[in-house]
C-alpha cells in the first residue's frame, strides 16, 4: 500500500533541481562536500555539538576527553557522510547499491521466506541507515519493507519517499503498521523497524540500562512477534570503509517458541546487540539523536 504523497508548492523546484543536480556527481566528489559539511557543522555552528559530547561522555566513562573529542570529530565526519551518500540513492542503480552494501548472511531471512512467513528486522541508527532497507530490497528475494514516520514538511517527504523506494523498497507509514502487518499476514517479506528510537514514559516502554544510562525502548517487537508469530532478526549495518557497508543478520527469535509475558526478552536481546556494535563502531552511531532525554517516571503508590 503507498502512501498518499502531499503535493508540495512551485517554489520548491529549484531545490529539488539542485539537490537532483549534486546527486550526478560522482562520489568522489560528494565526498568532498561532505568534508566540506562537517567542517560547517562540527567547527562552524557546531550543531548539536553539547549534545553530543554529552551522549559520548556518558557512554563511554572510561575514555579520557581527548578520546571523546576524537570520537566526535569523527562522529561528525561521517554523519556527512552519510548525508551525501543517502542523496546518491536518487541516481543509484541497484547494481552499484549492490556492490556497496554487502549482505553477508542473508540466508537468515531466506530460509523464512521458504516457509511463507513474515519476519521482523530490527535495525537503528547506525552506519549508513538509508541504505539498509534499499538494499535489501536488491538482495533479498522478497524485497524489504520499512515502517517509518512521515516527514512533515511536504516537499522532504515526497523527495525521502522517492529516495527510499527507488530500488523496490516499499515504505509503512507508522501509524498503519498493524493494518499492514493483518493485511499481509502470510507474505513472505521483512519488515525492518528503526528499534532505537526514544520511547518516553507514556508509550510504556521496556526500560533498560544502554551504554551506562537507563533508557525506554519501544516493545512492538515483543508484541507482534507474539501475536503474529514472526521471526525476528538484528540487523547490524558496519562500515568496511568509505562509501562501503556490510549487513550481518542474527536471528534474535524463531516465531515458534514461548515469550514470557511482560520480559520484552527480544527488545532486551536487541539492545545487547547494539551495544555492542556501539563499542566496536563508536563512530558510526548516530549522537546528535537525543535518545536518553526520556526518564522514568517514579511508580505512583
Amino acid at each position: 500500500m503507498t502512501p498518499t504523497l502531499k503535493k508540495y508548492p512551485w517554489y520548491y523546484r529549484p531545490l529539488e533541481w539542485l539537490l537532483l543536480g549534486l546527486a550526478r556527481l560522482p562520489l568522489r566528489v560528494l565526498y568532498l562536500l561532505a568534508d566540506g559539511i562537517y567542517l560547517f557543522t562540527f567547527y562552524v555552528i557546531g550543531y548539536r555539538r553539547r549534545v553530543v559530547l554529552e551522549n559520548l561522555r556518558h557512554s563511554f566513562p572510561e575514555k579520557s576527553e581527548g578520546q571523546i573529542q576524537q570520537i566526535a570529530k569523527a562522529f561528525y565526519l561521517h554523519f556527512a557522510e552519510v548525508m551525501v551518500e543517502t542523496l546518491k540513492l536518487a541516481v543509484m542503480t541497484p547494481a552499484e547499491l549492490k556492490q556497496r552494501v554487502l549482505f553477508k548472511n542473508p540466508e537468515v531471512l531466506e530460509k523464512w521466506y521458504a516457509q511463507g512467513r513474515t519476519a521482523l528486522g530490527l535495525s537503528s541508527h547506525a552506519g549508513n541507515w538509508e541504505w539498509v532497507l534499499t538494499s535489501g530490497a536488491v538482495w533479498l528475494s522478497a524485497g524489504a519493507h520499512g515502517v517509518y514516520k512521515p516527514l512533515s514538511n511536504p516537499f522532504f517527504e515526497d523527495f525521502m519517499y522517492r529516495l527510499r523506494t527507488r530500488t523496490g523498497a516499499h515504505l509503512i507509514p507508522m501509524r498503519e503498521t498493524l493494518r499492514n502487518l493483518v493485511r499481509y499476514r502470510g507474505q513472505p517479506r521483512v519488515v525492518s523497524l528503526l528499534s532505537d528510537q526514544a520511547a518516553g514514559p507514556e508509550d510504556q516502554p521496556y526500560w533498560t540500562m544502554f551504554m551506562h544510562q537507563e533508557a525506554g525502548f519501544y516493545t512492538s517487537a515483543d508484541r507482534l512477534a507474539a501475536q503474529f508469530h514472526f521471526p525476528v532478526v538484528y540487523v547490524s549495518i558496519r562500515r568496511r570503509r568509505r562509501g562501503y557497508y556490510e549487513i550481518v543478520l542474527t536471528e534474535l527469535y524463531d516465531g515458534d517458541s514461548a515469550l514470557e509475558p511482560g520480559k520484552f526478552a527480544i527488545t532486551d536481546a536487541f539492545v545487547r546487540q547494539l551495544e555492542r556494535d556501539i563499542h566496536a563502531f563508536p563512530t558510526d552511531y548516530l549522537w546528535t539523536h537525543r535518545r536518553w532525554k526520556h526518564k522514568r517516571q517514579p511508580a505512583v503508590s
